[in-house]
């Protein structure tokens, strides 16, 4: 087991700081959806993208300013340009191969401690220390918490690795240099990985939307089927009585005339035996078909007296000539109606509410219009789901419908089912 660990590590550590190591990985600019970076103007909006670029370059002058400041004691200004150059070259390459910054700058923290054996601090100097620690954090920004881990790591042997080889009694700092990159990288690494939990709680709350959206659609047709089966069943069982009933209104009947009645009704029981055969399937076990039929708009002012006990004012306006309508349409505008109703009860509190009811040449027309809230009480928060069931029910007839807030602050929902003449029916 130990020889399998020390295997999955290494293959881990091979992958993460050793194969592709000078890999092109340019940093990414910044994106601009933040709180702040929205407010900035447009052009200079555009610049802020680059905003860690510009840090990270400004983090290597400082590097070359702090080498030119603390070793002029002991070297020339050229000798301390090119040790800062050395020290803060690293600095500027995590932009474009992070994990080959990080080889560089422990080449580059090697060949300083051998040049600055004679510092006040060793084996890192102030410059170095800065630059190395710069790496450190960018490159784990760039990568994450296990490659943290690995650097970390290797900062200690490089450390121990320097006094073992170089060292001659200076004033070691490897206890600081690790202390303070542990701490860097660790909040680093906090950082990094609460990123990725955020990132992934998010993704699947968007799993989650989705498929609460697909099984709630599929709710509604399953409701939908249902009440067509009903619809259906109902019209078919009465074609099957009148079809059976018919020979014995006329007297002598030829048989022309009975054999044509017995093959409408043995179709029409076929078609009611298919049709709970393949719409059944969609009732669920404890299902049951109810007594009472359907709402049509005939009793629609049922519904609005129901919504009025429950404190909402409405007012109903029925335009054109009043006509019975198909059963599905009667069912799927009262539904369409009721939901409506429902939303403004539980999204716009103390607002007043209007139904228009238009039967127009071509069809159906409904309106149902809604005030913004002035109730006291908080609206409550739904999932949209009853907006998804009308467009459903709307699709289904192969009707339009629109749906949004109005320019006073209410809503409007706004449905037109069309209806095919009966001349038209009898045609077809």
């Amino acid at each position: 087991m130990a020889t399998g660990l020390f295997l999955g590590l290494s293959r881990k550590l091979r992958r993460d700081l050793f194969t592709d190591v000078f890999a092109y990985r340019p940093l990414p600019p910044m994106r601009l959806d933040g709180p702040l970076t929205r407010r900035l103007p447009e052009r200079i909006r555009a610049q802020a993208a680059y905003t860690p670029h510009a840090v990270v370059g400004l983090v290597a002058l400082f590097v070359v300013a702090v080498s030119l400041g603390t070793n002029r004691s002991y070297v020339d200004i050229t000798a301390s340009l090119i040790m800062g150059t050395i020290a803060g070259g690293p600095v500027l390459m995590t932009l474009v191969r992070p994990v080959g910054a990080f080889w560089c700058s422990v080449g580059a923290t090697g060949m300083l401690a051998a040049l600055n054996a004679w510092g006040m601090t060793w084996p890192w100097s102030p410059s170095s220390f800065i630059a190395y620690l710069a790496v450190l954090v960018i490159v784990a920004i760039r990568t994450g918490p296990r490659v943290a881990a690995w650097m970390w790591l290797i900062t200690l042997a490089l450390g121990f690795a320097m006094v073992a080889l170089l060292g001659s009694g200076q004033s070691l700092n490897i206890k600081e240099v690790a202390f303070t990159s542990a701490v860097a990288l660790l909040v680093v690494s906090v950082r990094h990985i609460r990123a990725e939990a955020v990132q992934e709680v998010t993704a699947q709350q968007e799993v989650t939307a989705v498929e609460r959206d697909r099984r709630t659609l599929l709710e509604e047709r399953t409701t939908i089927a249902r009440e067509l089966h009903d619809v259906v069943a109902h019209h078919m069982s009465v074609v099957a009585i009148q079809a059976e009933a018919a020979p014995y209104r006329v007297e002598n009947p030829p048989p022309e005339l009975e054999a044509a009645f017995v093959t409408i009704r043995e179709n029409a029981v076929a078609a009611l035996t298919e049709l709970r055969r393949v719409l059944g399937v969609v009732r669920s076990a404890d299902y049951e078909a109810p007594e009472a039929p359907q709402p049509t708009l005939a009793v629609l002012d049922g519904l609005l007296a129901n919504v009025r006990e429950a404190g909402l004012s409405v007012e109903k306006t029925v335009t054109g000539s009043v006509r019975e309508l198909p059963q599905g349409v009667e069912l799927s505008a009262y539904r369409i109606i009721q939901e409506a109703l429902s939303n403004t009860l539980r999204h716009a509190p103390g607002a007043r509410a209007g139904v228009e009811v238009s039967y127009v040449l071509g069809g159906l027309g409904l309106r149902i219009v809604n005030d913004p809230p002035s109730g006291d009480v908080r609206s409550s928060s739904g999932t949209g789901h009853g907006i998804t069931g009308m467009r459903e029910r709307v699709a289904m007839l192969e009707g339009e419908m629109t749906a949004g807030e109005t320019a006073e602050g209410g809503y409007e929902v706004a449905v037109f089912i069309p209806v095919r003449s009966l001349s038209a029916e009898e045609a077809a």
